[in-house]
């Protein structure tokens, strides 16, 4: 069998005898039809990837045995996404594609005019987007799992948060330069951030606030963030 062209995840990379989930099992064995001997490309989402071989080719419970451990070469992603919490599926929808790029984390933010269940905690929806950046970590080969943060008020990120800002705005600029320390880029629900939330960015004093301007439409949320994201890191 040729090695499938996915990443496998396992949680903690060790040399030895490992069990893969049942998920993965399934995906190794139903789906790519790996079989005893086969094998198969690893990673633990924190930097480290490994080449697993196939032990016992059982669905519900592959084993495999790992002899070295990789260090990737890109360290942690210095970018971090705060998305303003978005109705339906939208949030789902941007931690599939913005996982698959070097994000460090997405952090869902209760802001004054975002549109989410306000009575909900909205676990479901973390786990959902949790899923979404799993998926993305395997199938775009990155070795860094992009966390998903939250719900959190603006107010409450806004208070411990250190590091440097982008926020979207049509007034900002039409390109970043490379970012050398945490940086988040904040992208607000459908309508944007309120005029005091606005404010309250451009007077942050605990590090350095950039306007980024997407271009000359006006984009969705959703839209927002990927071309956000894209914009700074490729």
């Amino acid at each position: 069998m040729k090695s499938p062209d996915s990443h496998f995840y396992v949680p903690v990379l060790i040399p030895g005898f490992i069990d893969l989930s049942e998920e993965e099992s399934t995906h190794a064995v139903r789906v790519c039809r790996a079989k005893t001997g086969d094998i198969l490309r690893l990673t633990d989402g924190k930097g480290h990837f490994a080449n697993g071989i196939i032990e016992n080719a059982n669905p519900k419970c592959c084993r495999i045995s790992i002899q070295n451990i990789e260090d990737s070469e890109n360290s942690r992603p210095l970018l971090h996404l705060g998305l303003a919490c978005l109705k339906d599926d939208a949030n789902e929808e941007v931690s599939l594609h913005v996982s698959e790029m070097e994000v460090a984390s997405i952090t869902l933010i209760r802001t004054e005019h975002s549109e989410e269940p306000k009575d909900s905690d909205l676990k479901k929806v973390i786990r959902r987007c949790e899923r979404k950046s799993l998926v993305s970590l395997k199938q775009s080969l990155k070795a860094w799992l992009t966390e998903i943060c939250g719900p959190i008020s603006f107010e409450e990120w806004f208070k411990n948060y250190t590091g440097d800002i982008i926020l979207c705005d049509m007034d900002g600029k039409s390109s970043i330069e490379k970012i050398e320390r945490k940086t988040t880029l904040l992208v607000g629900p459908e309508g944007g951030f309120s005029h005091k939330e606005i404010e309250t960015i451009k007077n942050y004093k605990n590090g350095k606030v950039t306007l980024l301007n997407l271009g000359k439409t006006r984009l969705r949320a959703r839209t927002a963030a990927i071309v956000g994201v894209g914009r700074i890191i490729l």
